[in-house]
């Protein structure tokens, strides 16, 4: 009886995430460890099974190194080409220099759709689209967006969708991966056990189709439903209420920063979420860091797992602060980083 009650909360935290993300099947829905493990699935699923040498991978400069490691390691590996679309000076993607990169030799488009390290907005429907019309696949990161905007994984029209629980106010160690069911049934499985198996001898293995097929072993339930309460709890407040009330937030924090001397704000692209990360002349990041730290003021120093695009503006690491809402008391907190 309470296995049974366990396998029915799994399965409706399953359901909770494909209508969060507005995906057309619970069969879409993959529960992974976070973002990482999604894109490292993927990549090391369908990656090794349809990409050859001379296949060519997009990326963007924003992305967190997450979303280059698994597609680096692939063209280590298999002779893949990996290109990256530039950003300007504010910030933002060129997208005249993305449709430059674009041929028929591109198979695969991953990018984010909010940068954690600078929190520029990329313009992702005009990425998909143009991905498809060469024929690409499309893998989106939504880690940083999923909690600053609504996600609608078939408006979008990517392939892939993945974004980690605690960056939507959910337990560690839980995320998701959506899928288009077509893919994910044509796509070998990554890990083996039981579950994601219909019959093994020792000769044939059958497997399972979507999501089981990825979901090797014994679930993570207990996460798997605090994600759920959390979607729960996002969706009760309002996706657009929590959007606008973060702009409000990032205005008011922009405008107040800006007169602090010596303080250089690195993220400055026109559109972008509640990201500040900044340099103080005259001090290290580690430095600033620890200050903030004794007025009670938390911040993440370092180089948020961003290194190229910190260096493309010179730099190799900034303090950054997010700001959210936090219910019902009205202030500002903190996001995980």
């Amino acid at each position: 009886m309470l296995a049974g009650r366990a396998t029915d909360a799994y399965e409706a935290a399953r359901e909770k995430v494909r209508a969060f993300v507005n995906a057309g099947s619970g069969n879409e829905i993959v529960f992974v460890r976070g973002t990482t493990e999604a894109i490292n699935l993927v990549a090391k699923t369908w990656g090794d099974q349809h990409l050859q040498a001379g296949d060519e991978i997009i990326i963007s400069h924003l992305e967190h190194h997450a979303n280059i490691v698994p597609w680096k390691q692939l063209a280590d590996k298999k002779g893949t080409v990996l290109r990256v679309i530039p950003v300007d000076d504010d910030r933002q993607i060129l997208l005249d220099a993305y449709a430059d990169l674009l041929n028929s030799k591109t198979k695969l488009v991953s990018f984010t759709q909010v940068s954690n390290a600078l929190g520029t907005v990329t313009p992702s429907s005009d990425i998909i689209r143009k991905a498809h019309a060469a024929g690409a696949k499309v893998l989106l990161d939504g880690a940083q967006s999923v909690f600053h905007m609504r996600t609608d994984v078939t408006a979008l029209d990517c392939d892939w969708f993945v974004f980690s629980g605690h960056k939507v106010f959910g337990p560690t160690g839980i995320g998701a991966l959506y899928g288009k069911e077509d893919i994910l049934n044509a796509t070998q499985p990554w890990q083996g056990r039981c579950n994601m198996i219909v019959d093994v001898t020792f000769d044939h293995i059958q497997y399972h189709s979507d999501p089981s097929r990825f979901e090797a072993g014994t679930g993570n339930i207990a996460d798997a439903v605090g994600l759920s309460a959390a979607l729960d709890y996002v969706t009760r407040l309002g996706i657009e209420n929590i959007c606008n009330y973060e702009s409000f937030l990032l205005e008011y924090a922009t405008g107040l920063i800006r007169h602090v001397p010596g303080l250089r704000l690195i993220g400055t692209a026109k559109h972008k979420a509640s990201v500040l990360s900044f340099v103080l002349d005259g001090y290290k990041t580690g430095e600033v860091g620890a200050a903030l730290n004794k007025e009670g003021i938390a911040v993440r120093s370092g180089h948020h797992c961003a290194q190229p695009i910190l260096r493309r503006f010179g730099l190799e690491t900034a303090p950054r602060r997010y700001v959210a809402f936090l219910h019902n008391l009205g202030h500002v907190c903190i996001c995980r980083p």
